[in-house]
């Protein structure tokens, strides 16, 4: 059975034991994936699935055993990147190209776009580490201060056995231990976001990617906090106050720094970030099913005229435009 526990502001758990693959799969679809398939190598389709995970905003992290050799497959991830770091026996990844075999000794990391495949060996017992692509991606942004390509062709691997790698890997089986036990420290939403930043700073400095040498030109972790709040909940009529209060400083130092490290002001910045967005989503999108005033009111615009013209100036065509060359 799936016990699920969600407080405001709290990490969300979920686990499971099952002999049923069906159930299995669809646990794994519901905590990871929706794209998710698992079928069996051998002609027995009973497993002896064990699972238990915790979901802290943009970091997902489980520890997964099949208790039999299975063969998993799912396209684009899309929203996210994901990291398999075995504990015991070994699975194997395929994805644009690349095979790793990961063991305790190594990590497979996958990305966001290219289908993959697994073989995972019975004895395999996984710490499944899926993290938001967006966050990821601002964490090296922050630590360079200048905006990454998206997706960042990340490494397929890195070591579990020394360095960066290891100590990442400790932090995250510290995370899973909090979950044999209610009450812990990591309920407490102040800690909580203390456990995202650590995982999301910790692998963006052991991750293989095309900014890993690259001198670090650290924006200030005000700038930081208020760019995670935006993203998070980019359509909230954030006000230059309620910002500043999120950084925990003023208005106008808020400004500056913005300035300094982002190149514009913290609300240019939020509309850029709607704006994008939208693009998103109608690019996306099947201008019989989707409507530009829906989409754009999801990404907090409220009045439409104004919205159209920002949309112009930034794309050079109209929302109704993008849309319309999805056909």
């Amino acid at each position: 059975m799936v016990v699920t526990e969600e407080v405001a502001d709290a990490p969300l758990r979920a686990s499971l034991r099952t002999t049923n693959l069906d159930e299995a799969s669809r646990f794994c679809r519901r905590v990871f994936y929706d794209t998710v398939r698992v079928r069996p190598l051998a002609s027995d389709r009973n497993i002896d699935f064990v699972a238990h995970g915790l979901r802290l905003g943009p970091v997902t992290v489980g520890e997964v055993r099949y208790g039999s050799d299975v063969y998993v497959t799912s396209s684009d991830l899309e929203t996210a990147y994901h990291v398999l770091v075995p504990i015991s026996g070994a699975v194997q990844s395929r994805q644009l190209g690349h095979v790793v075999a990961a063991d305790p000794s190594r990590a497979a990391v996958l990305q966001p776009v290219g289908d993959v495949e697994l073989t995972w060996a019975a004895d395999c017992r996984m710490i499944s580490v899926k993290v938001d692509r967006a966050a990821l991606e601002r964490e090296v942004d922050a630590a360079l201060g200048r905006q990454v390509t998206s997706p960042m062709p990340l490494g397929a691997s890195f070591s579990t056995g020394s360095g960066p790698g290891r100590s990442w890997a400790a932090l995250v089986r510290l995370l899973l231990e909090e979950l044999s036990g209610p009450d812990g420290l990591v309920d407490r939403p102040q800690i909580a976001r203390h456990w995202q930043e650590l995982l999301l700073s910790g692998l963006a400095l052991t991750v293989e990617h095309p900014y890993s040498h690259e001198p670090a030109a650290r924006r200030p972790r005000t700038v930081k906090r208020t760019l995670d709040a935006m993203h998070a909940d980019p359509s909230r009529q954030f006000t230059a106050t309620e910002l500043a209060a999120i950084a925990g400083v003023g208005i106008r130092v808020l400004q500056e720094s913005f300035k300094q490290h982002v190149g514009m002001s913290p609300l240019t910045y939020l509309r850029r970030l709607r704006l994008d967005g939208v693009h998103r989503e109608l690019s996306r999108g099947d201008q019989w099913q989707v409507s530009v005033s829906e989409v754009a009111a999801r990404w907090g615009f409220t009045h439409l005229g104004r919205f159209a013209g920002a949309y112009r100036a930034r794309f050079g065509v109209s929302p109704s435009q993008t849309l319309r060359e999805r056909r």
